[in-house]
């Protein structure tokens, strides 16, 4: 059955592939340059940040360097992985190691495919981990004025999101005109605190 949120991410999808990479490249750098300036106000150095790899047409996929090793030369990054359940489990940036062939390993990891597909090992910091941010960066596709966020439709995020403190800001990142639009609110959407688009910076919802 097609839903309202089916058909506003298949819009909002469109045009986010639609934008000139020109566009898109511009764009990015701006979004980079009003989250690093809010984490700046809102954090210590140092802190753990939970954050995500942008793809895709998605906000900052067009950075170089890619978002979370910018992110990583403040703070801590915490990055998903998503479980068989839908669940997210967490992993440091940087933490990932060559899988060594057969040998035994000494913890417990999760397993990732690298970018030329060779397994990599991350030690899994568990699904309580989020608890540890003291900001939490999302994706998204479109946020309402009161902090409603329409993601992709799995659930990860509003499962991880309600392990969080209160106070800590959650900011997802958007294209110009994703922001204050009309999200169909479900029971178990978890509100995001915050928006950052190119030319609005950091907006706060609810």
């Amino acid at each position: 059955m097609i839903t309202a949120k089916d058909n506003a991410r298949t819009r909002l999808l469109g045009a986010r592939k639609a934008m000139p990479p020109g566009d898109r490249a511009a764009a990015d750098a701006a979004t980079w340059n009003a989250l690093r300036a809010f984490l700046d106000e809102a954090l210590d150095e140092g802190a753990t940040v939970a954050a995500y790899r942008p793809f895709g047409s998605e906000p900052c996929a067009m950075l170089r360097r890619e978002l979370p090793e910018r992110l990583a030369e403040r703070y801590t990054v915490l990055l998903p992985v998503t479980l068989p359940d839908n669940d997210l489990d967490w992993t440091v940036l940087g933490s990932h190691v060559v899988t060594p062939g057969t040998a035994e390993r000494p913890w417990s990891g999760i397993a990732l495919t690298g970018p030329r597909g060779s397994e990599e090992v991350a030690p899994a910091c568990g699904v309580e981990a989020i608890g540890r941010a003291g900001a939490v960066i999302v994706p998204g596709l479109a946020v309402s004025h009161d902090g409603i966020r329409l993601g992709r439709g799995g659930g990860c995020y509003d499962r991880a999101l309600a392990r969080l403190a209160p106070a800590v800001p959650v900011v997802a990142l958007l294209r110009d005109g994703e922001f204050g639009l009309a999200v169909p609110a479900e029971r178990h959407d978890r509100p995001v605190t915050g928006v950052v688009t190119p030319t609005g910076g950091y907006t706060p919802a609810g």
